[in-house]
């Protein structure tokens, strides 16, 4: 992981005379090898994500919520907060905000803890991948377990059987027709709500 994009809203608000002692993201990577680009708002962020191996956000963490749906749905990437004076002035209630950060960095990291820190980010990131994908699955079961109940008891009521005897039923014409068991089931609950309205 060498390329990091950082993202800020709006260039950062102090005075001059602060501004000689504020770390920026990019100074960071930069001192320690990592090549930054920076992207001021949210309109140039695609094209630059496309190269980056990480985001780094410069901003509040209640601004975080509006570009995790670019982000997310354009690449799946390591994102990591900068938390600075300037990103953490918000209330206790901004944490509560339910984000997919990675990873945090700070001003003060030196460059083992950089290191760890993007490390430890890319491994977060996998594994937020695999649970976002599980929970798909397990969404998409329930789906389908829901329209085959819902057969097997249309089966069960009209041919006065149990609904054992009605998942065979399904279970055989699934076969039989070379289609998933759900397809088999979602189609009868289709026709009995047709013909029952």
């Amino acid at each position: 992981m060498r390329s990091l994009l950082i993202i800020r809203m709006e260039n950062i608000i102090c005075g001059p005379d602060q501004l000689e002692s504020v770390v920026l993201p990019e100074t960071l990577l930069e001192d320690n090898g990592y090549q930054a680009s920076i992207s001021v708002g949210a309109d140039d962020v695609k094209p630059l994500l496309t190269k980056a191996d990480a985001v780094v956000l410069d901003l509040p963490i209640e601004e975080i919520t509006a570009l995790e749906h670019i982000l997310t749905h354009s690449r799946s990437i390591p994102m990591l907060w900068w938390c600075s004076p300037y990103t953490a002035t918000s209330s206790v209630q901004a944490c509560e905000i339910e984000s997919a950060i990675d990873g945090i960095l700070t001003p003060t990291m030196k460059e083992q803890e950089l290191h760890w820190a993007l490390h430890f980010a890319a491994k977060l990131c996998v594994e937020r991948q695999q649970w976002h994908s599980e929970r798909q699955q397990l969404v998409s079961r329930l789906e389908d377990r829901k329209w085959i109940d819902m057969a097997k008891g249309i089966l069960a009521d009209m041919k006065k059987i149990s609904e054992a005897e009605a998942y065979d039923i399904l279970r055989k014409k699934a076969m039989n027709d070379r289609k998933r068991l759900v397809d088999v089931a979602t189609a009868i609950v289709k026709a009995h709500q047709l013909l029952q309205s």
